[in-house]
């Protein structure tokens, strides 16, 4: 086979990644140690790396956004769409709100807490060509905050996250950075290829995620001192880094399906608890229309504002703090959320994934930032000007004097309080879990890491941004945050545009196979209702009018099935072909497969799988003591075809075998004629569901 997952590559337990995690691990820890004891260089080689990336590649940081955002919805929209990230018979296991919850938790956290009011007023102030009228200022200031948190950092945590559940869900390979190179350079990427690409990925992902903890602690060590002046330095923010770690780690503990799923449904009613409240016990119907200009607004000038890098007149210090560092650690936190995406994601397709992604995170940044940003910049228009020169001066400190603004103010910032641990929580424990899979070797793509690696990088993440905390001070120490996240961001943006080109040469394959399967149709449908053994309509009603037993399943399977797919090989291997047969398996899993070994081209592989279901109301009988029946389904690597097998005679079960490599052959031949490579991997072992 043609550069295939070979099964030297399947670990058959979990095993560390020792390449990736203690190049990644050592990389990180001198790297911390160097700003905690050289603090003074540490923070002035920070900043000039900073500066030279800014000035040299802050074109660069625009263009490369915009490809990912037109990549995305151009595969979105296109038929690649209703491919599923998973085998075809695979559905979500989550449902859509659990779902939405996660995306949110996970793909936003504490960010919008801090920013929600901070960069609303910013922009109000400080905007470069802001308009005079204040009005228009407040509009332009809500725009370029739509920009900062809208489709074009989500298009980079869709991009991450549909490769990964792709590559890893349909075709088995490892929930890593690398599996989505896999049609570039193949086996390879078990190599150094793969290495250098997961340790690029695992450190930006520690960088990412560091900022986004080291800003919330920054936020939080205020609220602590505003709400019961706890004092505001250095230790209490270790204080703080070492608690918010160690609830990390618990929640990170118990998995996705316990901890992060429910912290992140309880986060995210309690973030649309305080939206109701701002909405109601503010200026309400002010505050809806608002929404709807800041939505017009965005819409309409979304592609000037995405464009607009101030190319004649360039204000370097705010583009540093704000569109470029925004879309760096958008591209520094792709590789977390977009692997956690793909984790919570088995089962949709790609149309699904990207509108899901696309919308409801997006709709519900949109919702947040236009009542918290509107309700403040109305309070500065109208209520003079010392509320916003108070949040331009301490940015950590705006959601607490916001919330001041409001009725029940301590009982506000308490709940504010809560949702910011909370957000920190799901960052951190999502953050340990992705990069345990990261730097482990899983024999199941479905399973996460042990539990002691989860605990290792939760305590790598918050001595890192003890790091980054400790190289600066107040305002001082936010802008090494942001400097650290534009350096390791600007790797990772290459990545990215290796993962879009395996992407797309692997979602051309899926294509042909497609295309090969339409042309072959008649076959299909020849061999069920002509050729040397028609069909007759009584025994059409009588196959579709039986719901048969496991029993009866299995012994067709021995009976028609497996005679059939030797018959087929022992003519192929007459023909000089190598061809394997195996029945194998216990209980719902036993099954029949036909494997046919084309050396530098992708195997064929058929199967027969059982597949249970619940037997239709009308169908059941008194006398039933079970209300499940079973299909004998035909599996090929993409997964189950749809089709049934059961009661077909030897000799049509032999000609659908036909049909099928026939079809498989057109799809090589498909291949070949564009001058392509079908580098793609042996599919899971099918069914997963």
């Amino acid at each position: 086979m043609s550069q295939q997952l070979s099964s030297d590559h399947k670990p058959t337990e979990d095993r560390l990644n020792p390449v990736v995690f203690y190049g990644s691990a050592i990389t990180i820890v001198v790297f911390s140690l160097w700003t905690m004891i050289f603090t003074d260089q540490a923070q002035t080689v920070i900043s000039d790396v900073k500066s030279w990336i800014s000035a040299t590649f802050g074109w660069y940081y625009f263009l490369t956004v915009i490809i990912y955002l037109v990549f995305v919805i151009a595969v979105a929209v296109s038929r690649l769409g209703r491919i599923r990230l998973g085998p075809e018979q695979s559905r979500p296991d989550f449902n859509l709100f659990s779902w939405s919850a996660m995306l949110f938790s996970a793909g936003i956290g504490i960010g919008v807490i801090f920013y929600g009011i901070a960069e609303p007023i910013t922009q109000f102030y400080k905007a470069p060509g802001a308009p005079a009228d204040q009005a228009m200022a407040a509009r332009h200031a809500m725009e370029i905050t739509f920009l900062h948190w809208g489709i074009s950092g989500w298009a980079i945590y869709s991009l991450v996250g549909m490769s990964l559940a792709f590559f890893s869900y349909r075709y088995d390979l490892p929930l890593t950075i690398r599996s989505a190179l896999y049609p570039l350079f193949g086996n390879r990427i078990y190599g150094w290829i793969g290495h250098t690409v997961d340790i690029a990925a695992v450190v930006a992902t520690v960088f990412g995620i560091a900022a986004a903890l080291g800003i919330g602690i920054v936020q939080l060590n205020f609220g602590l001192h505003y709400m019961f002046g706890i004092t505001s330095n250095i230790w209490t923010q270790v204080f703080l880094v070492v608690a918010i770690v160690a609830f990390a780690t618990i929640s990170a503990i118990t998995g996705v399906e316990k901890g992060i799923r429910r912290l992140s449904e309880f986060n995210i009613l309690l973030a649309i608890a305080l939206l109701l409240f701002v909405l109601f016990s503010g200026r309400t119907l002010f505050l809806l229309n608002t929404f709807v200009t800041n939505v017009g607004d965005y819409l309409t000038d979304f592609i000037s504002l995405s464009t607009n890098t101030f190319s004649f007149s360039q204000p370097s210090s705010w583009l540093d703090s704000w569109t470029l560092f925004f879309w760096a650690w958008w591209i520094a936190w792709g590789p977390f959320v977009g692997l956690f995406l793909a984790r919570i994601s088995r089962g949709r397709t790609i149309g699904e994934f990207v509108a899901g992604t696309m919308t409801l995170p997006i709709l519900f940044m949109m919702i947040w930032m236009s009542l918290l940003g509107n309700s403040a910049l109305d309070i500065v228009m109208h209520s003079g000007t010392d509320f916003g020169q108070q949040v331009m001066d301490n940015p950590p400190s705006g959601i607490y004097l916001f919330l001041n603004q409001l009725p029940m103010p301590l009982l506000s910032t308490i709940g504010a309080t809560i949702l910011g641990i909370v957000f920190f929580v799901t960052s951190g424990d999502s953050g340990a879990l992705v990069l345990s899979n990261f730097t482990s070797v899983l024999k199941d793509v479905n399973s996460d890491a042990p539990v002691w690696m989860r605990i290792v990088w939760s305590i790598i993440i918050g001595v890192v941004t003890l790091a980054l905390l400790l190289a600066g001070s107040g305002t001082s120490g936010l802008a090494t945050l942001q400097s650290a996240v534009v350096v390791a961001g600007l790797p990772f943006s290459v990545v990215l545009f290796f993962m879009i080109a395996g992407l797309w040469k692997a979602l051309k394959m899926e294509v042909y196979k497609f295309d090969s399967q339409r042309v072959s149709l008649p076959g299909h449908l020849s061999s069920r209702t002509g050729g040397r053994e028609a069909v007759s309509w009584t025994t059409r009603v009588s196959r579709a009018m039986s719901f048969p037993s496991y029993r009866h399943v299995m012994r067709y399977l021995d009976r028609a099935v497996r005679p059939a797919m030797d018959a087929v090989a022992e003519e192929l291997r007459a023909q000089g072909m190598s061809v394997e047969v195996v029945t194998e398996g216990e209980g719902d899993g036993r099954h029949a497969a036909l494997r046919v070994d084309l050396e530098d081209e992708p195997d064929f592989n058929y199967q027969a799988w059982p597949r249970r279901f619940q037997t239709p109301t009308f169908a059941m009988r008194a006398s039933r003591s079970n209300s499940d029946y079973y299909r004998l389904e035909v599996f090929l690597t993409e997964g189950t075809q749809g089709y049934d097998l059961m009661d077909y005679s030897k000799d049509q079960v032999i000609d659908d075998i036909l049909d099928q490599y026939e079809s498989h052959l057109h799809f090589l031949h498909l291949t070949r004629e564009a001058a392509g490579d079908s580098t793609l991997p042996d599919g899971p072992e099918q069914p997963k569901g």
